[in-house]
This record gives structure tokens, C-alpha cells and sequence, in this order.
């Protein structure tokens, strides 16, 4: 009997140690308590670094759609320029050196002159007959901007440009009696 009373000790004992303790169940939830705050905190530090470089983008456009219309100023004026002396070489290197800083920033021009219209970059603001296709800029009146960047391309300003009709020779006569009705 004594080695009936033993062996059943021992498997008391046995099933006492494959059991968890109760400080053993407080350590294994307090473990995965920790594991989901880090998970927490790593996803927190990574999605407030995403908004940082967000405000950043915002806050460049936000800067560099003031300095446009200073830029078309210059580009205007050295348009007009008839005749060249230093000042007008030194407002041509001013000019040069803010579109240098602007792409350096990652701000593009849209190229617009006789490329295929396209809404999502150009504005239309007239269309006329021409011996271009139709749909094809045939004028830029403002130039327009764009910001590449890692988080993909960004319009700042549309072009404002005017588009071509196609040929006048090309009217169907339904056309041509709607015109005439004018």
C-alpha cells in the first residue's frame, strides 16, 4: 500500500507542475499585454511619421503655389524684354535660379503645348479652329505645376490652355449651320 500511496503522490505531484501556476497565468497575460502594446506603439510611430511627411507636402505646396504668380511675373516680363542690357541678363538669371529651386523641391512645369488635351492636368478655357487634330493645345496661357514626390504626383496648378477644333475645312454641314445660326 505504501507503494500505492507513493506512486499516487507522485502523480499529484505531477499534474501539480504541468499545471499553471497562477503567477504563471499573470506573467503569460501580462507578456501578450506587453507584445500588443509594442504592436500598438510601432503602428502609432509609423502612422504619425506618415502624417508628418503629409504636413510637409502640404506645407511645401502650400508655399511654392505663393511663389507662382511671381514666377509667371518674371516669365512674363522676360517675354516682352526687346532689347538686352545687364539688368535684363540679371532678371533672366533670377528667373533661371527660381525655377532650379523649385526643381529642386520636385516641382515640374506640365508640358502643354501641342500635347493631347487632358483634364486631369490642363484647363480649357477656349477652343478654336486650327491645322492641328483636334484636342490638341495649341496655346498656353498660364503655365501649370506639378510636385513628384515618393507619395506620387501632386497637380499644384492646372495649365490654362486652348485647345484645337481641328480644321475648319473638317466642319460637317450640321456644324456649319449651327456656327451660321450664331
Amino acid at each position: 500500500m505504501t507503494d500505492e500511496t507513493e506512486k499516487n503522490k507522485e502523480k499529484r505531484k505531477d499534474k501539480e507542475l504541468k499545471k499553471p501556476s497562477e503567477s504563471d497565468k499573470k506573467i503569460q497575460e501580462l507578456t501578450e499585454t506587453l507584445q500588443r502594446l509594442q504592436a500598438e506603439f510601432e503602428n502609432f510611430r509609423k502612422r504619425n511619421e506618415k502624417e508628418k511627411l503629409e504636413f510637409r507636402e502640404y506645407a511645401k505646396i502650400d508655399t511654392i503655389q505663393r511663389f507662382l504668380p511671381i514666377l509667371d511675373n518674371f516669365e512674363l516680363a522676360l517675354k516682352h524684354v526687346t532689347k538686352s542690357d545687364d539688368f535684363i541678363e540679371g532678371i533672366k538669371l533670377i528667373f533661371s535660379q527660381m525655377v532650379s529651386g523649385l526643381e529642386s523641391m520636385g516641382v515640374g512645369r506640365i508640358e502643354a503645348l501641342g500635347k493631347i488635351f487632358n483634364p486631369c492636368i490642363h484647363e480649357a478655357l477656349m477652343a478654336d479652329y486650327s491645322d492641328k487634330p483636334k484636342d490638341i493645345v495649341i496655346e498656353e496661357f498660364q503655365a501649370g505645376y506639378m510636385l513628384r514626390s515618393d507619395q506620387g504626383d501632386r497637380i499644384i496648378r492646372h495649365s490654362k490652355v486652348k485647345i484645337s477644333k481641328g480644321p475648319k475645312d473638317d466642319i460637317s454641314k450640321e456644324e456649319c449651320k449651327k456656327e451660321d445660326a450664331k
